[in-house]
């Protein structure tokens, strides 16, 4: 039973049973091996793997197929989290039908058990259409990276009293269209606490303090992988980046000064046993 795996359903009791759900990203097979042995409750295949993997500035140009790509990676090494796909910008905002076709592409290619899509009220209508066609949908409100051209950069929302109620109203309308849980993500922790106390829905947070139902992170930024910025939600639980500069310039200096490969790193025959004819070839230079 230590193996079952994470259902959906399971999720949505966690929230009345009081029992913490947690979360992390990850955008590749290595990473999902490392994590499938824990016990982490959901995995996210998030589009925040186009900064971490694929070298962009933001979240807008990855595409439904780099995705896909990433998605059926990590499905390969995931056995028992709930595997979540995030569906990228401009797979679900031009219609419904594509929207559908999108999420199901996540189910029907990569395997994933559910999707995540970005935006409150504005989205509702989209997240009702594909969870009628069989597929959940987790919500993603707050600060939400795809709109970050929209907000002006990485900004904490729900700042004032009208942008918090419009969070609030959110919730609530993801939650009547059909989403088994809810990211909140960037705003202060006492409208995540209210949130979290008004919908029966699961709410898991980043930068949302810990009233929250659950927490999510991104992977690199807590194994400390991650240069430059990081942000005040962060906790690096370890420094995989300092280690790995570390461990690459020994390498360096061992091929250099050729401590590297020592004997034990060497293959090694009996030569003596070759059989070995008068006038043969000995050796590679004829």
């Amino acid at each position: 039973m230590k193996n079952k795996p994470v259902t959906v359903p399971e999720i949505q009791g966690r929230k009345a049973a009081a029992k913490k759900i947690t979360a992390l990203t990850a955008c590749d097979f290595g990473f999902a091996r490392l994590l499938d042995p824990t016990a982490i409750d959901i995995v996210l295949v998030g589009d925040s793997l186009g900064m971490v993997s694929l070298g962009y500035e933001n979240t807008l140009p990855v595409t439904m197929d780099e995705m896909l790509a990433h998605a059926r990676a990590v499905r390969r090494g995931i056995t028992r989290a709930l595997l979540v796909g995030d569906m990228p910008f401009m797979s679900y905002q031009v219609s419904l039908e594509e929207a559908v076709r999108n999420a199901g592409r996540f189910i029907q290619e990569a395997g994933a058990s559910a999707v995540k899509l970005e935006g409150g009220q504005r989205a509702a209508e989209t997240v009702n259409a594909i969870v009628r066609a069989g597929i959940p949908v987790m919500g993603h409100i707050g600060l939400t990276p795809q709109s970050v051209h929209q907000f002006g950069g990485y900004r904490v929302q729900g700042k004032n009293y009208l942008d918090a109620r419009q969070i609030c109203q959110d919730a609530r309308h993801l939650e009547k269209a059909g989403a088994f849980s809810l990211v909140l993500e960037g705003i202060p922790a006492d409208l995540a606490a209210e949130i979290t106390a008004a919908v029966k829905i699961p709410t898991i947070g980043i930068g949302a303090g810990p009233a929250c139902d659950g927490q999510i992170l991104v992977l690199h930024d807590l194994l400390g992988l991650t240069d430059g910025f990081t942000p005040k939600f962060v906790k690096r639980y370890a420094e995989l980046g300092a280690l790995a500069k570390e461990a690459v310039g020994r390498y360096i200096d061992d091929v250099r000064s050729g401590a590297f490969p020592a004997r034990e790193h060497c293959y090694q025959v009996e030569r003596e046993n070759w059989p070995i004819q008068r006038g043969e070839n000995k050796g590679c230079g004829g």
